[in-house]
């Protein structure tokens, strides 16, 4: 799910900051007063372009993950080798499973890690896509147990549901990000009586300046919600699958960590596998796997 939610936020910062530049530069700020900010505009003003950032993201998330990861699609019509008329017919039996509308395109993209994600605007209009490691060193059984956590996703309508989340904390970033930039305008502008406006360059650097760390506080509540919607897809997974299919999966996926050199590791610690602490078990989208297995293990998932 990382791949998914990486590309996301990646895509809704990039079109927010897009949107929030292009603005300023063009003067359309219509929070900004002779007397100051007025704060029920500015609520409405964040909303608006916090809300496009993250719908706009939803929207191109199928379109970009395939650009961006590389994903070839399988056809159905000509799936070529029986490995992926295989997987296939695993996706589409699963989702069926699920009550799926339409049956989610299934693509598989280079990379040597084992990993696998699902993303799309909604559950008609899906994308479910395994890495080469994946399907090269995990059994089949570990194999129906990742897609049906991915299917899992879809059904759950975990993208719409992000999308939900991110565009709240893109409104929040937006809305503190500009009081604090007019407060510090203010002051470095020696304007201490606010009887007039502050520079205008103060105000939009200090404006760029706290929204990227106010985003960077805006992950943790979104990684956050993305690991409850984690248990849900485990969940998933158990009832389309089977649990013990669920937990072979999440073991098999434990069994990788070490495989790969340090850099790779790093960054697998930060996807499906591996373990964290501190800061980086905060920005985590996915719980630690050991407590996956447990919770599914006890029936907490």
């Amino acid at each position: 799910m990382l791949k998914r939610i990486f590309l996301f936020i990646a895509v809704n910062f990039l079109v927010v900051m897009t949107i929030n530049i292009t603005l300023t530069v063009l003067g359309v700020q219509p929070y900004l007063t002779a007397n100051g900010i007025d704060y029920t505009s500015l609520l409405a003003f964040c909303a608006v372009v916090g809300f496009v950032g993250a719908l706009f993201s939803l929207a191109t998330s199928r379109i970009m993950a395939k650009m961006l990861m590389g994903v070839r699609v399988i056809n159905p019509a000509q799936p070529g080798s029986q490995a992926h008329k295989d997987l296939l017919i695993l996706v589409h039996r699963l989702a069926q499973k699920a009550g799926l509308p339409v049956m989610p395109e299934v693509g598989i993209y280079p990379s040597p890690e084992v990993n696998a994600f699902a993303t799309g605007p909604s559950k008609s209009k899906s994308l479910v896509a395994v890495s080469e490691g994946l399907l090269n060193q995990m059994d089949s059984t570990a194999v129906e147990g990742v897609l049906a956590h991915e299917v899992a996703h879809i059904a759950n309508g975990d993208m719409v549901t992000m999308t939900l989340v991110q565009g709240v904390v893109n409104t929040f970033v937006m809305f503190f990000a500009r009081i604090a930039a007019w407060g510090v305008a203010q002051a470095m502008s020696g304007n201490r009586n606010n009887d007039e406006n502050p520079s205008p360059m103060i105000h939009y650097f200090a404006v760029i300046a706290f929204e990227i760390i106010f985003s960077l506080l805006g992950a943790v509540v979104v990684a956050f919600y993305s690991r409850r919607r984690e248990f849900r897809a485990d969940a998933g997974g158990a009832m389309f699958a089977s649990r013990e299919k669920m937990i072979h999966a999440l073991e098999s996926l434990k069994a990788t960590t070490g495989q790969f050199d340090d850099k790779t590791q790093a960054m697998a610690a930060l996807k499906i596998s591996g373990k964290s602490g501190g800061l980086m078990a905060l920005l985590a989208s996915h719980p630690d796997l050991d407590v996956r297995i447990a919770a599914l293990r006890t029936g907490r998932a």
